[in-house]
């Protein structure tokens, strides 16, 4: 399938405007980029509320902002933790905020976004640590933020995917918390820079082979480090015992053969998982669900598989992609 038109007029906006690439800025720049980026997303979908506060993390306190849904009772509610794409390097809870509350008005349920550490101030595990320190405290303490602990799920795009991935390893292989559901939108899911997507959209489509190379030099400057399942995801022995998982995909974006791989083996181990590739679109295209329709499908499709699994207690199926794209 050819790039969707408004993929095309989206990259070639973004190009007349020049922006160099992130590995070329200063981190305070790409940092304020993103940032920036987020208000031109479109308006913020409507909640019934929004706290914002910290939760204990191994490196200190960790800034998390709760979303709630309207028209939600006195009882707990079902939530998702959900982890933000940047790389590792970029992003925060301010930059997603309008996917997040996207997600908690579709889904009905309450949404925990965290800010976990970035690199390369804070390299691998940093962010990951945080990431299932959040997870577990949600998971522990959710009555007092009204959430339900046997309802909890993760999220995320990209690095954030990545890490709710890892998280979803880290719960099992630990014993708990026992999570009901993960998202995962266009996940980092290994470091093979060399996969026929990576070559084939290599240039061209928002996220470049190149910028994916320095964000790995970012986030795990050692290689040993970036072949650990807690950083690349698609190398653990086993995915067995992991919860179901809707894994959405973009035709254009170096990450999807990685991404797929990683939906095929957790079908392979038993999993309950969704594999949506969309095929016309590109890295990043959910958080831009404002200007892109297919980002507004994909979104609509990611929250009532929440709202299944949490809501109505329904696992996704084991299906494969739905589109092919060389």
């Amino acid at each position: 399938m050819s790039l969707d038109p408004q993929a095309r007029s989206l990259l070639d906006q973004l190009a007349a405007q020049g922006v160099p690439p992130v590995s070329s800025m200063s981190l305070a720049d790409s940092r304020a980029l993103m940032e920036v980026s987020a208000a031109f997303l479109g308006p913020l979908p409507a909640v019934a509320r929004v706290v914002d506060r910290t939760v204990p993390g191994p490196g200190g306190p960790i800034r998390v902002r709760i979303t709630y849904p309207a028209g939600s009772g006195p009882g707990l509610l079902p939530a998702l933790v959900y982890f933000h794409g940047g790389g590792w390097v970029v992003g925060s809870i301010e930059s997603h905020d309008g996917l997040c509350r996207g997600l908690t008005a579709g889904a009905g349920v309450a949404v925990v976004s965290v800010e976990y550490r970035l690199a390369p101030e804070h390299p691998f595990p940093a962010a990951a640590d945080d990431a299932f320190a959040a997870t577990a405290w949600v998971a522990a303490h959710g009555a007092e933020i009204g959430i339900d602990p046997a309802r909890v799920a993760v999220g995320g795009d990209s690095a954030g995917g990545n890490l709710a991935a890892v998280v979803a390893l880290m719960a099992r292989d630990r014993g708990g918390p026992r999570l009901a559901f993960q998202l995962l939108l266009y996940p980092i899911a290994n470091d093979d820079l060399d996969t026929p997507s990576y070559l084939k959209n290599a240039e061209g489509y928002l996220l470049t082979r190149a910028e994916m190379a320095w964000y790995w030099d970012q986030y795990a400057p050692g290689l040993r480090d970036r072949k650990n399942p807690y950083a690349s995801p698609l190398r653990a022995l086993s995915l067995a015992g992991l919860p179901p998982a809707l894994v959405v995909t973009a035709g254009y974006d170096p990450l999807r053969d990685e991404a797929e791989a990683y939906a095929a083996r957790l079908a392979e181990a038993g999993v309950a998982v969704r594999l949506a590739r969309y095929p016309g679109m590109i890295h990043g295209f959910v958080r831009r669900s404002a200007i892109l329709d297919q980002g507004k499908t994909a979104l609509a499709e990611s929250a009532g598989a929440i709202r299944s699994a949490l809501v109505f207690g329904q696992s996704s199926e084991n299906r494969p992609a739905e589109g092919t794209d060389g």
